[in-house]
């Protein structure tokens, strides 16, 4: 049975990201299973799940950006920041509120966003899988401990809203977010609310896009079940499609001998080396994936350094 790559998992609404893990397992019969970001069990969208040796590529991409689309709710608190929390407090726009708000075409609101979108940090919600000294902080939130929790850096490439309405109760705000790894879709939304004064909250959250990869291209598990049952297994990708983000080194024959055998090779072209990240890259030879590797300094000499072999694979 075919169990080494990713599949992009459409994952429903009720879900938990280590739930659909365990159906792809099953399906594919493995327990070598991992996801990349996690997802809230009720978002929705698109979950890459890694499997067999496609494991081996899942760390090279914790970084991707994602995209998101939400449906935000201003006029209500919720301690979880979601529809699924315990309401808070309740400040719900008046019909007089709405009516000039209407007749602004929604300034304030439109101005929340620009505000929003400038943020250069965020602090992670005390519900979520943030991890405060190996605990994560949900955990500690449910028994009712306050995490430790620190602004951490973001970047939000856009945040356009896409759709306005007056429920029942409330505004419901519909928009798209791209951002960078990290960012929470919930504290916008929160955030949102401080700045207009109702206090706000996600009632829907669905993530459209992973790195390069689409929700489009995804399968609901309804549809994974169906094709496994009719013997089809080409929603398995190979793992490597995740990685043709890095800068590629196209090594010659001698090169990509000595790489799989472990050889020092020097680095093909001038880098810097100065800071403690490194910067990865894909060493191919006739279009086939080698190594991952790095540029370093070994006796005053730049040299191809291997951070993952997959040649043997």
């Amino acid at each position: 049975m075919i169990q080494d790559g990713f599949i992009l998992v459409d994952k429903p609404e009720g879900w938990t990201s280590f739930k659909t893990d365990r159906f792809v397992g099953g399906l594919l019969g493995t327990r070598k299973v991992g996801h990349l970001g996690t997802l809230d069990p009720f978002a929705t969208g698109l979950l890459p799940v890694f499997v067999g040796k496609g494991l081996k590529f899942l760390r090279f991409c914790e970084g991707f950006d994602k995209g998101y689309s939400c449906k935000c709710i201003f006029g209500a608190r919720t301690d979880s920041m979601d529809k699924t929390g315990e309401f808070i407090s309740e400040n719900y726009p008046t019909e007089s509120d709405l009516d000039e708000l209407s007749r602004t075409d929604y300034k304030t609101v439109r101005d929340a966003f620009l505000k929003v979108k400038a943020i250069k940090e965020q602090l992670p919600p005390a519900y979520s899988a943030k991890k405060i000294d190996g605990k994560k902080a949900y955990e500690l939130a449910r028994k009712g401990e306050l995490p430790d929790l620190k602004p951490a850096p973001v970047t939000i490439y856009s945040l356009d809203i896409t759709n306005i309405e007056v429920p029942e109760k409330g505004l419901a705000v519909d928009f798209d977010c791209l951002c960078s790894k990290g960012t929470y879709i919930r504290t916008i939304c929160s955030d949102l609310g401080d700045i207009t004064g109702y206090g706000a909250y996600a009632e829907s959250l669905r993530r459209t896009i992973n790195g390069q990869f689409s929700v489009k291209d995804a399968f609901t598990p309804d549809e994974l079940q169906k094709m496994v049952e009719a013997g089809d297994f080409s929603f398995v990708r190979d793992a490597s499609e995740t990685i043709t983000f890095l800068p590629e080194i196209k090594l010659d024959a001698k090169q990509t001998k000595d790489i799989m055998f472990g050889r020092k090779i020097a680095f093909p072209f001038d880098v810097k080396t100065e800071g403690e990240e490194r910067i990865y890259y894909r060493a191919t030879s006739e279009g086939k994936l080698i190594a991952v590797v790095f540029p370093a300094v070994e006796k005053g000499e730049l040299v191809m350094r291997i951070e993952r072999l997959y040649a043997h694979d």
